[in-house]
């Protein structure tokens, strides 16, 4: 079971960045996934998750409007794309995959696999 997020870096405040968790070992079209971020020094974030079959979505505050999550099951990966990013969007970036495929949780706890993190550093 392997989860691999990718596509972090150094962006300016305003820029967008993808993100990408590629999934592998397990059949990805039967696990609701969630993306969970951690800044030093802070508590990790819940940030968006996604249900199964993509029917359902959802956002934190902190950054609705400004990121979408998505998945291809077909392909085996979920996005989250992050438009218009702040500085305090800083953080490691976490994909995560719960096995309750119709329940979207923002809980750490109640996801099965965690992928490592990718680094998105927003700065000028």
């Amino acid at each position: 079971v392997q989860l691999q997020a990718s596509g972090g870096g150094l962006v300016q405040p305003g820029g967008s960045l993808r993100l990408s968790c590629a999934v592998s070992g397990f059949k990805v079209d039967f696990y609701a996934i969630g993306w969970f971020r951690r800044a030093p020094a802070k508590e990790r974030e819940w940030v968006s998750c996604i249900s199964s079959r993509g029917g359902s979505s959802y956002h934190a505050d902190s950054v609705k409007g400004r990121y979408t999550i998505s998945r291809d099951n077909a392909n085996k990966t979920v996005y989250l794309q992050m438009n218009s990013l702040k500085p305090e969007d800083s953080a490691g970036y976490y994909c995560a995959a719960d096995h309750r495929a119709s329940r979207c949780s923002v809980s750490p706890r109640d996801y099965d696999y965690w992928g490592p993190g990718t680094q998105v550093t927003v700065s000028s």
